[in-house]
């Protein structure tokens, strides 16, 4: 459903033509179920905050999901109507579908305006249980402060990944990637929301049960193919974190036009026990059984032909491989 906060009844029309000064329209997507309900309840009580910092300059329209996917609908039919700004309310997960509704069949939305002077910039405000993106950027789990950025409407340019698989559509991401065991314990965790944070550490363990370490093969930068033996996982990060504050890739940028892929390799279960901290804290890239490197793309692929290795996105499963994943530098305007 969608709701027109600002006193301008038409969320794209803004004010009138005889007025010198153009009001912006915002769209506010926002899952309302979001971390067990917090989401939504956090977002009515900082509706007076928003209204009064926005409401005067700024056509509001609050748009709340219903579904999975429904965030990409609504982004897809913002910008489509020449919203100035479609903005992210709550974790990485409705931030995942906005990205996604940035694109449609391989390509960026276009304005059906072909005269217009402006393009539709992201924006986001972290409610619930906070996000990783937001980390990567520095910024603090203050939603008030969020709406202060986009009072300010700075823009700049951000990168995006691209996933790929012959005889599919395109997938895209903003933060990070990931193979194998990380992505089957993301793929658990989505069970246990509930639980908060505590969902990843859960959903680890139970990954781990039957879990066995894989050769893989790798394509980097449409070179050749190599071997990498006895994967735990690998990593492909855009940005730095993931799993609720995990600074997986501690070197990614998502302004530096390529990716950083760790990959850890024949880690044992009491090795995430032992050096979990390092993990968190991104000083892991010390350890031996750790690589990092920067790519452009990456083409990755299972040996066994078990069909049964993971792949996920900012947190949402995404299949098996094999996967393409490259970087579209400078894809998407952030409000930042």
């Amino acid at each position: 459903m969608a709701s027109d906060l600002s006193s301008d009844r038409s969320v794209f029309r803004g004010v009138s033509s005889s007025s010198p000064i153009r009001r912006r329209d915002l769209v506010f997507v926002v899952n309302p179920r979001g971390a067990n309900g917090r989401t939504g309840k956090e977002w009515k009580k900082l509706l007076p905050y928003l209204q009064s910092r926005l409401g005067s300059d700024c056509n509001i329209c609050e748009s709340l999901t219903s579904g999975p996917s429904h965030a990409i609908d609504i982004t897809r039919e913002a910008i489509r109507e020449g919203a100035d700004a479609v903005i992210a309310v709550g974790g990485d997960g409705t931030l995942h579908e906005v990205v996604n509704g940035f694109f449609w069949d391989g390509k960026p939305v276009a304005n059906w305006n072909t005269e217009a002077v402006h393009s539709t910039a992201l924006g986001l405000i972290p409610l619930g249980t906070g996000s990783d993106f937001a980390r990567t950027l520095g910024w603090k789990n203050d939603p008030r402060e969020a709406i202060d950025r986009i009072a300010r409407g700075v823009r700049s340019r951000i990168d995006v990944g691209v996933i790929s698989r012959e005889g599919e559509g395109s997938h895209y991401f903003i933060n990070v990637a990931d193979i194998h065991l990380s992505a089957k314990a993301g793929f658990y965790a989505s069970r246990y929301k509930k639980f908060g944070n505590l969902c990843y550490v859960i959903g680890a363990l139970q990954a781990f049960i039957g879990h066995h370490n894989q050769d893989l093969r790798i394509k980097v930068n449409e070179g050749e193919w190599q071997t990498l033996s006895q994967v735990t996982a690998l990593c492909v990060g855009n940005a730095k974190y993931f799993g609720g504050g995990m600074k997986i890739t501690p070197n990614a940028d998502p302004q530096s036009g390529s990716f950083e892929v760790v990959i850890l390799q024949d880690f044992k279960w009491y090795d995430f026990i032992l050096k979990l901290h390092k993990l968190y804290n991104g000083t892991h890239l010390s350890l031996n059984n750790v690589t990092s490197r920067n790519v452009y793309t990456i083409e990755v692929d299972e040996i066994s032909g078990s069909g049964n290795i993971f792949i996920q996105s900012d947190g949402e499963h995404l299949g098996f491989l094999p996967r393409k994943l490259s970087i579209l530098p400078g894809a998407i305007e952030m409000i930042c």
